[in-house]
């Protein structure tokens, strides 16, 4: 509208005329207007970063991109996320286009070292929420009166820094989050190894047996750099067991909060025959109870959580101890190839994970230049005789690739 239509509009018409005006520059379906992206307009003269951290170089094109440095290349999409371990300049070639009519641009990056001091160790655990289980209010212990947030606080006096201690994750579902200071890289081979108090037994048939507590591990890369990690940013890690059919995803379980004046004692007269304990139930019409052992006398419910029941839904394991005695006095559990936490001795290969092994909701790879962030959780639901419940415990994790 020019000026002279406005000089013209008389008091009286302004609102109903420019009202209408409005409403006829709606559009009814309210959808918003297409964004286009600005066009790639060639690469900065150098690009610099601190070791350990992303650089991210996007250049709004769909069509055919190469990334190189000298004559490797490192990358094919259509956002550079480069990340290196040593302070060092790498010559950065970025072709754009197929064979014959490409456009090619040159550029490099100067990776420094960082300004502060870095650890290879966990830095911060952000949530612990344990499900029942027998090292419930001992690993970490709790007082009279803690609350989530003293809880947290011990999780993290549990895992953070290289003198780690354990930490028990009780049964299926029971997690922990925790952060690095940086990002481990996504290298080739395995990326970083999570602690646990798996170990082989010299009496097990199999000799990749004894006690192993299989995890689900989730990763997750701070993509927004907001320093913490968000729902949307989380993968799984799909270790042997992912795709096979004895794998249950979406497995929902329900821990209801039992009666401690009605609670089986250990060592009384009836303690054999009374030791349901915890009533569960799953979204698969299954119930059952966590029972209490002869070792440990404490409530089994985390003493901090209120609610009279509390849930979690994870990817559900094979369950994988087995009565190796038959009479029930000698209990295994098979430790799975790859993937997990707490599923073999910690100086084994097997409790190192590749960042590559990630995938999305629908079980398609995913390629992450490196994470901040991880989550374990219990794996397994399963009762092993005399021993309790399967859970899994998480005693530490460092990144593989990190040198001071």
């Amino acid at each position: 509208m020019n000026r002279k239509s406005i000089n013209y509009l008389t008091t009286g018409l302004v609102s109903l005329l420019f009202a209408g005006m409005i409403a006829s520059c709606t559009h009814d379906d309210d959808s918003p207007a297409e964004v286009t992206e600005p066009p790639f307009k060639g690469l900065d003269e150098s690009y610099t970063i601190e070791r350990f951290r992303v650089l991210s170089i996007p250049t709004n094109t769909s069509g055919a991109v190469s990334w190189s440095i000298n004559d490797s290349i490192i990358s094919q999409s259509g956002e550079l996320e480069f990340i290196s371990t040593k302070a060092a300049t790498y010559p950065l070639t970025l072709k754009i286009g197929s064979k014959g009519n490409d456009k090619v641009y040159h550029s490099k990056i100067v990776v420094t070292k960082e300004t502060g001091t870095l650890s290879k160790y966990i830095a911060k655990v952000f949530d612990f929420r344990p499900a029942v289980g027998q090292f419930m209010n001992e690993i970490p212990e709790y007082d009279q009166g803690n609350t989530a947030a003293e809880m947290l606080q011990k999780a993290n006096g549990s895992l953070v820094g290289s003198n780690s201690t354990m930490l028990s994750l009780g049964g299926f579902g029971g997690y922990v989050v925790f952060g690095f200071d940086h990002t481990i890289p996504n290298f080739d081979g395995r990326d970083f190894k999570i602690l646990g108090n798996a170990f082989f037994g010299n009496a097990a048939n199999d000799p990749r047996s004894g006690n192993c507590e299989p995890g689900i591990i989730m990763v997750a890369y701070d993509r927004n750099k907001n320093g913490k990690p968000d729902d949307n940013e989380w993968y799984e890690i799909a270790g042997s067991e992912y795709f096979k059919n004895t794998t249950v995803k979406n497995y929902s379980i329900t821990y209801f909060k039992p009666n401690e004046n009605k609670a089986p004692v250990p060592g009384t007269e009836n303690w054999q025959t009374d030791i349901e304990y915890i009533r569960w139930q799953d979204n698969l019409g299954n119930t059952g109870f966590k029972t209490k052992n002869t070792f440990h006398s404490q409530s089994y419910y985390p003493l901090w959580f209120s609610d009279a029941s509390y849930g979690f839904t994870g990817t559900r394991l094979k369950d994988n101890f087995y009565d190796q005695s038959g009479t029930g006095t000698y209990w295994v559990g098979k430790s799975y190839e790859f993937g997990y936490a707490d599923n073999a001795p910690n100086n084994d290969e097997a409790s190192n994970i590749d960042i590559s092994w990630a995938v999305d909701q629908n079980g398609k790879y995913v390629k992450l230049p490196g994470i901040d962030f991880v989550k374990v959780y219990t794996g397994i639901n399963q009762e092993a005789g005399w021993l309790g419940e399967v859970s899994t415990e998480v005693a530490g994790a460092y990144d593989l690739h990190f040198k001071k």
